[in-house]
């Protein structure tokens, strides 16, 4: 849950649905409600297809056809800017709210400058000369460790990491608040992910805003942030304090996704898979989605679909933890610590 800070960002029975011509609706996004405070530094994890991206293209107001969101509110600072019209959602964005996409190369344009693409971005919201927004450009790669020279390189001259951080650089350009990172760490050598994870906790730390790090990987949403969703079925089925979640966990998903990570420093390394496939989002299940892969499923799991409620520390939707029934792994070394 937030820290007592106010929130930035608030959602409230969040929906999005894809709906292809000639496919089946997928409901990626089912019901999820959430809050980001001023500051937080927060994390996003689940296995691919879960609806994290979606959730933050959501969440930025991003999405684009053939997902629609269909349901539930969202606010930034108060306001209300799940139907906003696009020049006002336009306007907003300065001072608002900005999404890094996973890959720095699919963010750039390709034929354009360096130099070029921070020009567009400060000529769309006030008149600025070529000196000064050069000017602005350079402080802005320096702030990501890449020198002025960057500016007159064409992307396919960068390296990965280097995309990604001027991806992040002009995602700082109007000065968000929020700054939502799907997969930034996606595709780069492990020198690069660490690299580039540290410029983001730095530039969190010194400008205050608030961040939302959307992963597959536990470790690197673990190491990085204060605060960790978990989603799976395109709900939130988990958000516990990071510092408490490998010994914490309530939900048997969350639980058996720490079951495939290992710390790599330690003498001996037992990864375990998790059996079975994620839900199909066509046909949304009307219990709770993990039931076919949980082993402490019951009856009124298959029969209703859990609410996210207090659990312990943290949330959890999971009636069998919200009962406050032991459970295999993590939970059970947390039971016996509380």
């Amino acid at each position: 849950m937030s820290e007592q800070r106010p929130a930035l960002l608030k959602a409230t029975g969040l929906n999005v649905v894809y709906r292809p011509a000639r496919a089946a609706a997928v409901w990626s996004v089912r019901d999820v409600g959430l809050e980001l405070a001023e500051g937080e530094f927060v994390g996003l994890v689940g296995e691919s297809g879960c609806g994290k991206s979606t959730l933050g293209f959501a969440l930025t107001r991003m999405l684009r056809p053939p997902a629609r969101q269909e349901g539930g509110e969202i606010w930034f600072r108060g306001e209300k800017i799940s139907r906003l019209d696009k020049e006002a959602l336009r306007l907003r964005r300065r001072g608002g709210f900005a999404l890094v996409l996973q890959s720095g190369m699919n963010a750039l344009n390709p034929v354009r400058l360096v130099e070029d693409q921070f020009a567009d971005v400060m000529r769309a919201f006030q008149r600025t000369s070529a000196a000064d927004a050069r000017r602005r450009a350079a402080d802005l790669l320096e702030r990501v460790r890449l020198p002025r020279a960057t500016l007159d390189r064409y992307p396919h001259e960068l390296s990965g990491g280097m995309r990604q951080r001027v991806a992040i650089a002009l995602a700082l350009t109007l000065d968000p608040r929020l700054v939502v990172f799907d997969e930034p760490t996606t595709a780069l050598d492990v020198i690069a992910q660490a690299a580039v994870l540290r410029t983001i906790s730095e530039l969190q730390r010194d400008t205050g805003f608030t961040a939302l790090l959307i992963s597959h990987d536990l470790g690197v949403v673990l190491e990085a942030t204060k605060r960790v969703l978990v989603m799976y079925g395109g709900r939130i089925v988990e958000d516990q304090p990071a510092h408490g979640i490998l010994t914490g966990a309530r939900h048997p998903y969350t639980q058996a996704l720490l079951r495939c990570y290992a710390d790599p420093r330690a003498d001996e390394v037992n990864l375990q898979g998790i059996p079975g496939t994620p839900p199909d989002l066509s046909q949304p299940p009307g219990g709770c989605s993990f039931v076919p892969r949980c082993p402490l499923a019951e009856q009124i799991c298959h029969d209703r679909d859990p609410d996210l409620l207090p659990v312990g520390g943290g949330l959890a939707a999971c009636h069998v933890a919200q009962r406050g029934a032991s459970s295999p792994g993590p939970q059970t070394e947390a039971s016996h610590a509380r």
